[in-house]
């Protein structure tokens, strides 16, 4: 994936692409029908749905959840492929600096693995090839033989700075978070990097949906200080580029939950977060909250995407759709195979 800014930004193209994305999409009546079935069932109702090609493409090698798994991520990949294929001009910027989060996550995917001691099989089945670094990359990175020799080979990717000065405090402290943190960090910082200073009405749009998603995980990680009451300095997890909180708004939230949810209900986003804010005053820990939260942010990307059809907003709104789509469906998988109820499963899944 590279930056292509040629040609004008085809938005009309690609939005129609995309509603019809949208329409094959599962729906809460198919995540109904799914928990109910053990694995071999998913694997078949799969094949009767849009995932077909990688379900029999994989079939002869896989069955089961590992059937499941590797054909999810396949489609995933093709489906974020096929979004760089139609779009031109700076369209095409806006998702391929969006879709370096699956970068992002493969990233942290390795680290994790590395520090767990898991095999090498168990991180790739993990891996979500949809962004920037090639399939040669991704297999130099889980070849790597230590965090430190993982942390060596992002030089001179986006994460590689960040990364090499979160590696001093790992060595310090012997957690995977400051290395996690810094990931995260530079993504983020990369989605608002070279913007002009005086956006035109497509770039408002682009920095608009970005800010939404920055302001919800600064809530998400400061409400998960809050409530775990860990000795943690809270600008550790703040990631700069949001509207509704500053560093040191963070700060000084993060140890008073009634107050940072009593911010949050006054803010632009009350209305949206409303079912969230009160599936957290009901909820005895962060689940409930944490998924009402994701289903807020699918709710508000649509709301801009009705908002501004001829924009970057729909496509956006579709990757978070599409990813959502998957996470549910992988859930349901695992959770079958673990021997989970139905009331477990569905616990777990985030449905608007």
């Amino acid at each position: 994936m590279s930056i292509r800014q040629e040609g004008t930004a085809n938005y009309e193209y690609v939005t129609a692409r995309v509603r019809s994305r949208r329409a094959s999409l599962f729906d809460a009546d198919d995540y109904r029908k799914l928990v109910r079935m053990g694995p071999s069932e998913i694997a078949r109702f799969m094949e009767e749905t849009e995932y077909e090609r990688e379900m029999n493409a994989l079939g002869s090698r896989f069955s089961g959840v590992d059937l499941v798994e590797y054909a999810l991520n396949r489609n995933l990949a093709k489906h974020f492929e096929d979004l760089l294929d139609w779009a031109d001009g700076k369209l095409y910027d806006y998702v391929a600096r969006y879709l370096r989060k699956f970068d992002a996550w493969n990233v942290k995917t390795v680290m994790r693995g590395l520090y767990s001691d898991a095999s090498k099989s168990e991180v790739e089945d993990d891996l979500i090839r949809a962004g920037e670094f090639t399939d040669e990359f991704l297999a130099r990175l889980v070849d790597a033989s230590s965090i430190e020799e993982a942390v060596e080979l992002l030089d001179g990717t986006m994460f590689g700075k960040p990364l090499a000065a979160a590696y001093e405090v790992y060595e310090e402290e012997g957690v995977l978070v400051p290395l996690e943190n810094a990931t995260d960090r530079a993504f983020y910082a990369h989605l608002l990097d070279d913007l002009p200073s005086e956006p035109n009405r497509a770039e408002e749009l682009y920095v608009q949906f970005l800010r939404a998603e920055i302001d919800f995980r600064n809530l998400r990680n400061a409400l998960r200080l809050a409530r775990s009451g860990a000795e943690v300095e809270p600008s550790e997890y703040y990631i700069e580029g949001g509207r509704l909180f500053s560093e040191s708004d963070v700060r000084q939230l993060a140890s008073n939950p009634d107050e940072l949810v009593a911010r949050v209900r006054e803010s632009p986003y009350g209305d949206d977060l409303e079912r969230a804010l009160d599936e957290l005053d009901d909820a005895q820990g962060l689940i409930g909250f944490e998924h009402a939260l994701d289903a807020a942010l699918l709710e508000y990307s649509d709301k801009l995407s009705n908002r501004y059809p001829l924009s970057v907003c729909p496509v956006l709104a579709y990757v978070l759709a599409k990813e959502r789509e998957v996470e549910n469906i992988r859930a349901i998988a695992r959770g079958r195979e673990a021997g989970l109820s139905t009331e477990e499963i569905e616990e777990e899944l985030v449905i608007q």
